[in-house]
């Protein structure tokens, strides 16, 4: 079975060396370049990659064309905050010898800094695992600026070991992750024409709190998790107050 390793970057210079360089399991590394100035095209040759260069608004389309540039008859999608240990590298060359058509969730081990942090990631604010890695034709992305929907196919099952998402570097990074991801939602509500109401999002903030730090143990992280559970109740709540406030660009 072929294996492709697909990344999508927007100027992760920083970040995209490291990654692609726990890729060489695979049989071809695909690298999509959505608008970079900075030295990832760079990168990305001197790893022997395949490169799509363009410019995509939206995450879904990009991600995409990405897979639709795979040649692989499965793909295993990384983003260049991520990681893939030796040990889960293993496990993805090995599965796919013999598994059905379909797609596995792999878990993951999210870092704030250097600390690795388990527990209260959901709601919208970090996953504890995706689907990454999936057969031909099995996976597809929606067009959502934020966290878009998935169309996937096929057999749902699961891996074993851990990617590694280096997903904040700090608090700060947090905050402004914050930003970003309240702005671009903020403008998928307002393209739905639904931008929903005060006081249910307001509620939003103390059930999406509990579902983090009570329900997913955020408690067992300390401040972190306490600092997990505030961004996902603030998440759905600024969403809406920059969809109805402010004018959109």
């Amino acid at each position: 079975m072929k294996l492709s390793a697909l990344v999508v970057a927007h100027n992760e210079e920083a970040q995209l060396g490291d990654c692609l360089a726990r890729l060489g399991f695979a049989d071809e590394i695909v690298v999509v370049l959505d608008r970079c100035t900075d030295r990832s095209k760079e990168i990305a040759l001197a790893a022997g990659a395949r490169i799509l260069e363009g410019a995509w608004p939206l995450e879904g389309p990009r991600r995409n064309a990405g897979i639709a540039l795979c040649s692989g008859d499965w793909t295993v999608e990384v983003d260049a905050d991520e990681r893939v240990s030796p040990a889960l590298a293993e496990e993805i060359r090995n599965t796919i010898q013999s598994a059905a058509p379909g797609y596995f969730l792999i878990p993951f081990d999210n870092y704030i800094g250097g600390r690795l942090v388990r527990y209260g990631w959901g709601a919208a604010w970090g996953v504890s695992a995706a689907p990454r890695l999936f057969s031909r034709g099995a996976k597809s992305w929606g067009s959502q600026r934020v966290h878009p929907a998935l169309d996937l196919k096929g057999e749902k099952r699961s891996l074993n070991t851990p990617m590694e998402h280096y997903v904040d570097t700090d608090i700060s990074d947090m905050l402004r992750r914050l930003d970003r991801y309240t702005t671009s939602r903020a403008a998928d509500l307002r393209e739905s024409g639904n931008i929903g109401e005060f006081w249910p999002n307001v509620r939003r903030i103390f059930s999406r709190f509990w579902k983090c730090y009570v329900a997913r143990k955020g408690y067992r992280e300390g401040q972190y998790g306490f600092l997990i559970a505030l961004m996902a109740g603030l998440y759905p709540i600024l969403s809406y107050l920059k969809a109805s406030l402010e004018k959109p660009e």
